[in-house]
């Protein structure tokens, strides 16, 4: 007997007296443990573990945003930008970038300057965004190529720590974690940026109220 066989048998051991029509949900997990570490507002708690990172944090509000994504992408100097289908089009500034949209292949993606997308929460103690490939954020390798990306995070999608984040996520959609700009290191502690993902991040926060 292996020992997977062992730990399988043990597995159906402890199972034996379940009833076949049982189903996890009818017996509740207990969440009593800690919501969250975050000690302060969640937003501006965010904000510096991002800026951690070494990813770009700016803030704008529903009406400035626009601007305030189009002196981004012009600080940038794009000239092929990656818009996922469902992005905001009230967010979409005009400019000299010229804006690629789905379906496309390995080699346009390879040669876009940067992607532009939403995001579906905020892990403020991590520093973390997650994105599940929902309206204005595609799939997961639209931002994994590009040498940039600008994310923009709702201020109201921020939450204290990874148990709130997951109130709000769907466990069937992919979803995708992002702490800073893609990063490694060798041996000896020598950080590569851009390995596995953009090696630039700017992250633009929208309040719904200017910012203090």
């Amino acid at each position: 007997m292996t020992g997977r066989d062992t730990v399988l048998a043990r597995i159906r051991e402890a199972l034996s007296d379940v009833p076949d029509d049982e189903t996890p949900q009818h017996l509740p997990v207990p969440r009593d443990y800690r919501r969250s570490h975050a000690d302060t507002d969640p937003v501006t708690l965010f904000a510096e573990r991002v800026a951690d990172y070494r990813a770009g944090v700016h803030r704008a509000t529903p009406g400035t945003a626009r601007d305030r994504i189009a002196e981004l992408l012009t600080a940038r100097k794009l000239e092929k930008l990656i818009v996922p289908p469902g992005f905001p089009e009230e967010l979409i500034p005009d400019g000299p970038w010229r804006y690629l949209t789905e379906p496309l292949g390995v080699s346009e993606l390879e040669a876009a300057d940067g992607v532009l997308t939403t995001s579906t929460a905020g892990v403020a103690v991590t520093g973390t965004i997650v994105l599940n490939a929902g309206p204005g954020q595609g799939r997961r390798i639209l931002t994994l190529l590009p040498d940039y990306h600008l994310c923009v995070v709702r201020a109201d999608r921020i939450t204290g720590d990874v148990p709130g984040a997951l109130d709000l996520l769907d466990p069937a959609r992919p979803l995708t974690f992002i702490s800073g700009p893609s990063a490694t290191s060798d041996i000896e502690l020598d950080r590569v940026e851009g390995v596995h993902g953009p090696r630039t991040l700017d992250v633009l926060i929208i309040h719904e109220e200017p910012p203090a």
